[in-house]
């Protein structure tokens, strides 16, 4: 029963990685993807998106990170896959889900679903290039504009040398729009011999259980419902282990986090990058908005203030 982080593309960054994972278990975390085109990239890049590797390819809790790779060119993602594994990552992740249109213009991404025959190529020669010990994984959605295919997708996930499959239960076109469809990963979970992992649409401990329910898969990866929910992941492990969550409230618990993230962003304190902070605080109260009432109150008030001292004075942090 492995709970994983998801990866999502500006939204979890190493810093807010280091919170969530130490405020509950997480089995593991994938990173930001990390986009390679017919280049190489040098070990900065891999350093700015994972910097985790500097820790063995672990957050300061002890939660892996493993990096994750975007892009459609077998021998450069192979050659990206050998540097990252050399770096510390304790495993490569295979994106063949980004809904994004810009990464799907420059065929990337979930855009691949339509090329089967490209992710089994892409993961092969990854599968071949990286030393047996370190899992190669991918992360699929359903299909692109259908779901027909979604079973032979992963079987030929699988052939390729997969040794695990993430599958967001929606396609492409479906977007983030709910509901996930669970229940078609039943299927795909029954004839798969590796481990299969649910992703989508887990908001609360409720749908954590019907996920699993529906999906047949006892390992599950959460992303929007964590960064929405930050204690969900407490929740989830008390359920699990049959205990009492502590009581959490917003004021005293949740709201302090943001505080806490703008120091992680930049440890430093450089002025010139308020700006930016000053937006990641608000893009994570924004997300906390859709779970909480409180916080939805507290974003309506600060979402056009663009000073630190203005925001942190308004929340009373």
């Amino acid at each position: 029963m492995r709970i994983s982080l998801a990866p999502m593309e500006g939204v979890l960054d190493a810093p807010l990685r280091e919170i969530l994972t130490r405020l509950g278990h997480y089995d593991l975390c994938v990173s930001e993807f990390i986009r390679i085109s017919d280049q190489g990239l040098p070990s900065k890049v891999f350093y700015r998106l994972c910097p985790e590797l500097r820790r063995n390819g672990q957050t300061s809790s002890g939660t892996p990170v493993r990096v994750q790779l975007l892009g459609n060119n077998p021998e450069t993602l192979s050659i990206s896959a050998k540097k990252a594994v050399a770096l510390g990552s304790p495993g490569i992740d295979l994106n063949f889900g980004c809904p994004a249109k810009t990464v799907n213009k420059n065929k990337g991404g979930a855009i691949l679903l339509k090329e089967p025959n490209s992710i089994y190529s892409i993961i092969n020669t990854v599968r071949k290039a990286v030393p047996e010990e370190f899992p190669v994984t991918a992360k699929m959605r359903l299909g692109f504009d259908t779901d027909e295919n979604a079973l032979e997708i992963a079987k030929g996930i699988q052939s390729a040398g997969a040794d695990e499959l993430v599958i967001h239960a929606r396609t492409k076109v479906q977007g983030y729009k709910p509901p996930a469809h669970w229940h078609l990963l039943a299927e795909i979970k029954e004839t798969l011999s590796i481990p299969v992992i649910a992703n989508g649409e887990v908001w609360t401990l409720k749908d954590y259980n019907a996920c699993r329910e529906a999906s047949q898969c006892s390992d599950i990866m959460i992303g929007r419902g964590a960064i929405a929910a930050p204690f969900l992941i407490e929740e989830i492990r008390s359920s699990l282990q049959g205990t009492v969550p502590p009581i959490r409230t917003w004021e005293k618990d949740t709201k302090p986090l943001l505080a806490e993230y703008y120091d992680a962003c930049m440890p430093d304190g450089t002025p010139k990058q308020e700006a930016y902070l000053v937006g990641r605080v608000k893009q994570w109260l924004n997300m906390m908005s859709w779970q909480n009432p409180e916080a939805k109150i507290e974003f309506a008030e600060v979402k056009r203030l663009r000073k630190k001292s203005e925001i942190f004075n308004a929340l009373q942090l």
